[in-house]
């Protein structure tokens, strides 16, 4: 067994995913050393994770907290670096980078860690939706992907030690959000606080809502389509209310694997760490079956749910229209939790977008951006006089 320590880049360190991981780094002394840290706008928790883990460089989006930060970590005996983030993802001094990022600040530095020839622990949905065919041509120079979302890194699990060919189809599994059994009038007036209530699994709140309108499942079918090589008319999805089946793989002669575990973020994340290692977490349950008692599947329902069918089209268009989605997506999830526009516009928005843009075929990197790109101002020009009540201006 190798028990050399893992050096880590972490970036997106003061999110959900980023303060999980963390917490693998604590239950593992001796495992790792966090290199470096980046972070969006909380300097102030930033700043705390930096005396903790005392790492190389550090990073944080330009302001007047970050600019402070900078200068005091210049001065320190430790020569400690502010770095921007892609060169800080191609540091020779790190091992594998974890990707946590929101949005498409995560694609640059994920394309500069896998030129590097770095290990990817993937944790950021429009890396892949966006950024897919210039992520999979990356991946020539050596690097490589690990996935941290725990559909994907129960698929990944599934297919170790199997060929390619053998492969029949993934089955990803889904929760059903915080609104599986609402119908569609209540769901008209759902507000940001009650689509925020996740039943299974603790995440930001954009994630939360876009699992609450299942246009997540719709992203991580096509992050599955990059990650696995597998077209999208081969990739399905489940409701599974428990989250404990965390994705299935259907074989050529029938037989199916399935990955299981506590609904718990810290499992695959240390995993895709640790690779090809598994370490004991000390603070993690192994699964009771017998305490669970049963658990339960069924098909969803993409009338209530109309993103997620959204989402699935655009991956099999294989070309920008996803990256325009997941733009568009953005703002709509943002002007939502706002109070700016009902839960209902973020599906009725994305179903424009999907009709209205003009999609670029074999894509290459500037044209995936200015697709996102058109996708946000569409949205934002849609929903400028959203009312959140639902009655004309």
């Amino acid at each position: 067994m190798d028990n050399s320590i893992i050096r880590l880049a972490i970036f997106g360190s003061t999110g959900s995913v980023g303060e999980q991981t963390l917490d693998v780094v604590r239950s593992l002394p001796g495992r790792f050393e966090v290199v470096a840290l980046a972070a969006g706008g909380n300097v102030a928790r930033l700043r705390e994770q930096i005396a903790e883990f005392r790492p190389a460089a550090a990073w944080a989006l330009p302001g007047l907290e970050a600019s402070t930060l900078a200068a005091e970590l210049g001065r320190t005996a430790l020569h400690q670096m502010w770095q921007p983030m892609e060169a800080m993802a191609a540091r020779p001094d790190v091992d594998v980078v974890l990707m946590a990022t929101s949005g498409l600040a995560g694609l640059a530095p994920t394309l500069a860690a896998l030129g590097a020839g770095k290990a990817v622990a993937l944790a950021n949905k429009e890396v892949l939706v966006v950024g897919g065919h210039a992520v999979r041509a990356a991946l020539d120079a050596g690097g490589s992907l690990r996935p941290v979302d725990s559909e994907h890194s129960a698929i990944w699990q599934c297919l170790w030690g199997e060929a390619p060919e053998s492969v029949a189809r993934l089955t990803l599994t889904a929760s059903g959000g915080a609104f599986r059994d609402y119908d569609l009038d209540r769901l008209a007036q759902v507000t940001p606080a009650e689509a925020l209530q996740h039943p299974t699994w603790r995440m930001g709140p954009k994630v939360t809502i876009d699992s609450a309108t299942l246009f997540n499942k719709g992203m991580e079918a096509i992050e599955a389509r990059w990650l696995f090589d597998v077209p999208m008319d081969r990739i399905d999805i489940v409701q599974h209310r428990e989250s404990v089946v965390h994705s299935l793989v259907t074989f050529t002669d029938g037989s199916v694997k399935a990955q299981l575990g506590e609904p718990d973020m810290r499992l695959p994340i240390q995993c895709a760490l640790t690779y090809p290692q598994r370490d004991a977490h000390p603070a993690i349950a192994p699964l009771d079956l017998a305490l669970r008692g049963a658990l339960h599947f069924g098909a969803v329902d993409t009338a209530r749910f109309p993103a997620l069918a959204i989402a699935i089209e655009a991956g099999r268009r294989d070309d920008t229209t996803a990256a325009a989605l997941s733009g568009a997506d953005e703002i709509a999830v943002a002007r939502f939790l706002a109070g700016g526009c009902r839960f209902t516009d973020i599906a009725r928005v994305l179903g424009e977008v999907l009709e209205r843009h003009q999609p670029q075929r074999e894509p290459n990197l500037p044209q995936l951006i200015e697709a996102e790109t058109w996708g946000r101002a569409y949205a934002d020009a849609a929903l400028a006089d959203a009312n959140p009540k639902g009655q004309e201006r």
